[in-house]
């Protein structure tokens, strides 16, 4: 594992070493950041559906909101896609105002940038909700999407980005 090796230093200070806990970094921001650069997708992707799991941080369907909010449009139709097609478009069509996700046909439609803009964090927490009901393996779906865009994990928080780099740190 030689990308650990180039984060070592960042991981250990979350490792807990000892006393089994870690204290708060003054930055798990840029920590993070630092880490993607050199972990592969599928270790970013643990972490994250680690994070979403865990008791420790806020609801996946509230994580998963506030990634939404600090995505770009791309980003945004891309989480869309993921939690549309797990949903189908008979679930998908109960939720408020996400209707015209469905076609005349009866299939959901893809999402395209313009079409995520008109979506809001809410109705995206209420698909997140209903896509784990429905799908629990959505968390690991979403962790991968989410893996491959580290810049906007910043959403979640410290709290919750410490906790899934202490996940990382006890890959060692």
């Amino acid at each position: 594992m030689a990308w650990m090796d180039a984060i070592n230093d960042i991981v250990s200070r979350y490792s807990g070493a000892g006393s089994g806990t870690a204290s708060a970094p003054a930055d798990p921001h840029q920590d993070y950041a630092n880490i993607a650069r050199s972990a592969p997708p599928e270790v970013m992707a643990d972490a994250l559906s680690h994070t979403f799991r865990s008791d420790q941080t806020p609801s996946f369907p509230e994580m998963v909101s506030n990634m939404f909010q600090a995505s770009n449009p791309g980003q945004r139709a891309g989480l869309l896609n993921q939690l549309a097609s797990t949903l189908g478009p008979t679930a998908l069509a109960s939720i408020p105002g996400l209707r015209n996700m469905v076609g005349n046909s009866g299939n959901v439609e893809s999402v395209t940038p313009e079409k995520a803009s008109q979506i809001s964090p809410q109705q995206v927490q209420q698909m997140a909700d209903h896509a784990q009901r429905a799908n629990p393996s959505v968390v690991d779906m979403v962790s991968g999407f989410y893996a491959r865009h580290p810049d906007v994990v910043k959403a979640i928080g410290g709290a919750a980005i410490s906790i899934a780099i202490q996940r990382i740190a006890r890959r060692r």
